[in-house]
């Protein structure tokens, strides 16, 4: 083997001069498609709101967090200015978010706002609160951006508040969360709400919508106001976007008595759950939740979804009872239960079920 030189391996590598990545603008936080925005170094118009009190329309032309700074002009042609975060109040990018182009046919897909839309006030330091509405929210560092919703949900506009601007924050509560904390969360109440489910008036389709947190009182208002012909309220939300067919089937469920249940607050019986294997329970989206007597109560997120379980009382011996919680709770408490293994020692957890037997 030849010798090898010493310089061979002792010759420095040439230092790279690299530029810092620059962070961008975050997304939206929540599952919405829509065309992507221009990058922080490109011209964008928009709004400053100084530390002053003064509003000044222009152009920013870069935005950089970890330098705590951005690049304004008044106009093409203007005078360019570096502007610290610490004199601004508020940046509004006045050109708004849209939603990405959908398929032939399909209705324009709009922002969640039952469940991302809601009030929030900050704590500014000059004195003066800074409030308003936004379809989700980002805290970092350099300090809080928001995205306050459009043309009726189906855009947003983004905004940033420098965390020098303000001393503390308050988000209300979704529409979603709301309807949440009047759903059941204990066994009395679920037996009680099985018991009255046949006596109960029925529901107007737009106080279940609202009851289940699947559209906000502001959508609502809006669609009754715009309602013509002999197009139910349901199937319009649907045409529309602003639910899913789903969601209506789970509302129209609702509206004829079935209870609601808070799967994040509802005490699970492990030995109980058990009895649904897990295979059938992932591919029937159902959580059972309590045995009462000859009764199996069984939580799906629509009603339909029982059809496939009523074969399974053969192991059981019980009737199934559906209610109905949050296909996403389901989903999670059930992903939840499955990495804990709870379902190990229940044979019946590895029975294959073919199609039919479903």
């Amino acid at each position: 083997m030849a010798n090898s030189k010493p310089s061979d391996f002792t010759t420095p590598l040439p230092m790279l001069d690299l530029a810092p990545e620059r962070a961008q603008w975050p997304t939206p936080p929540f599952a919405w498609r829509h065309l992507p925005p221009p990058s922080n170094d490109v011209a964008q118009p928009c709004t400053i709101e100084t530390s002053w009190g003064a509003t000044v329309e222009g152009e920013m032309l870069d935005f950089d967090p970890s330098g705590a700074c951005l690049k304004f002009r008044t106009g093409p042609g203007a005078a360019e200015a570096t502007v610290p975060f610490g004199r601004v109040r508020r940046l509004v990018l006045t050109a708004p978010l849209r939603p990405a182009p959908q398929a032939a046919g399909a209705p324009m897909e709009r922002v969640p706002s039952a469940a991302q839309e809601r009030d929030y006030r900050l704590q500014a330091k000059d004195g003066k609160a800074i409030a308003g509405r936004t379809a989700g929210y980002v805290v970092t560092d350099a300090g809080l951006y928001l995205y306050t919703p459009l043309d009726e949900e189906r855009a947003l506009q983004r905004l940033f508040v420098p965390r020098s601007a303000y001393t503390g924050c308050e988000f209300g509560p979704s529409a979603e969360e709301v309807a949440a904390e009047r759903w059941i969360s204990s066994r009395e109440e679920l037996l009680q709400a099985i018991d009255r489910q046949q006596r109960m008036a029925v529901l107007r389709i737009g106080d279940a919508l609202l009851n289940l947190g699947l559209v906000t009182p502001r959508q609502l208002d809006r669609a009754l106001a715009q309602q013509r012909g002999d197009v139910p309220l349901g199937q319009m939300l649907v045409d529309a976007g602003l639910i899913s067919k789903p969601d209506l089937d789970t509302a129209l469920a609702h509206k004829m008595g079935y209870p609601l249940v808070d799967l994040t607050r509802f005490p699970l019986d492990l030995d109980v759950v058990r009895m649904l294997p897990l295979k059938l329970a992932t591919q029937s989206m159902a959580l059972p939740l309590m045995v009462h007597r000859e009764r199996l109560v069984v939580a799906v997120d629509r009603p339909q979804r029982i059809e496939k379980l009523h074969q399974f009382h053969v192991f059981t011996g019980k009737r199934l009872v559906p209610v109905l919680a949050s296909r996403t709770q389901i989903i999670l408490a059930l992903t939840d239960l499955a990495q804990q293994d709870m379902w190990s020692r229940n044979v019946f957890a590895r029975l294959v079920f073919a199609p039919t037997t479903i």
